[in-house]
């Protein structure tokens, strides 16, 4: 009866989450235990912390654990131009990850798809990190019931068109996409945005150009979903290598639901000498632009959608 009983209360505390061993945090850096980001995440269990001293380290990383956060101590935590799994700087596996205050940068593999993060499955915050001349900057495939949040952090001269495009953030079909306070700069052929998630959101973003980008489109949404894009700074420069739209919504045919489009509190510049279409919409979904101001010689809105 007593065993009984202990049993039951063990079982009760491991659905609680009681009895696994405490998190620890791991740390990185020429004094610390581990030398290298990737050995300290090869030794992380669930639920840990890597923390990684300032430094430039030539390395990358697979992460398979869940709830694992991957964390710069200070300013300058570069992590540059090795690649794992001919993918990316961070290739993540887990679900449930957080990687802040880190500096991403040069990640290059043979089929011109290298990211400084590749996410491959369940939740990824990214906060305050720098994607730097990366092919991608994230490239994400297909996880619908996963979600990826992007805040402060800065996406700059990312992308190329070689075998593939790459962009400076590209997620598949996940549940949702939300970029906050982030800014994509200088970003070269591909997209600055891409998405193909169910609903995607940048709110309070600058996505520019500027003089020298060459990027497509400034937000790509290709197969439809949801868009809400408010209290942002868009503006497509004179090297541009799509002069003729900066949003496009539905462009590789619509394969989802599209329940909303709303952009709404933003400003959008085209610093091209010729004019420019703000959203193109194929979806049947009208795209409601709200208080929007417009410079330079720019078409609000082709397809359906209302001008308010």
């Amino acid at each position: 009866m007593h065993a009984a009983r202990r049993i039951s209360a063990s079982l009760v505390c491991l659905a609680l989450g009681f009895g696994h061993a405490a998190a620890k945090t791991l740390e990185v850096g020429p004094d610390a235990a581990f030398k290298k980001p990737s050995d300290a995440i090869a030794a992380a269990a669930n639920g840990d912390t890597v923390a990684i001293a300032p430094g430039q380290y030539f390395d990358c990383a697979i992460v398979r654990q869940s709830a694992l956060t991957i964390q710069g101590t200070g300013p300058g935590v570069v992590l540059t131009d090795r690649t794992c799994a001919g993918k990316a700087l961070l290739v993540v596996a887990g679900r449930s990850i957080v990687v802040r205050d880190l500096t991403l940068q040069r990640a290059r593999v043979p089929d011109g798809n290298g990211a400084g993060i590749r996410y491959e499955g369940g939740n990824l915050t990214v906060e305050r990190v720098q994607f730097l001349n990366n092919e991608n900057g994230i490239l994400g495939g297909d996880a619908r019931d996963g979600t990826v949040r992007i805040v402060d952090s800065v996406f700059q001269q990312n992308g190329r068109c070689a075998r593939a495009c790459a962009h400076g953030a590209y997620l598949g079909h996940v549940k949702l996409v939300r970029i906050e306070r982030s800014r994509f700069l200088e970003t070269r052929q591909g997209h600055h945005v891409k998405s193909r998630a169910l609903r995607t959101e940048v709110i309070d973003c600058d996505i520019a150009d500027g003089p020298n980008g060459t990027s497509s489109y400034l937000i790509e949404i290709p197969n439809g979903g949801s868009l809400l894009v408010r209290g942002s700074r868009l503006e497509k420069g004179p090297m541009t290598e799509n002069a003729a739209t900066a949003i496009s919504i539905g462009a590789e045919g619509v394969q989802q639901p599209t329940e909303q489009i709303l952009i709404e509190g933003s400003t959008f510049t085209n610093d091209q000498s010729r004019p420019t279409i703000f959203v193109r919409n194929i979806t049947a979904t009208p795209a409601d632009l709200r208080g929007n101001v417009f410079k330079g010689q720019v078409r609000p809105f082709e397809g359906d959608g209302a001008l308010r």
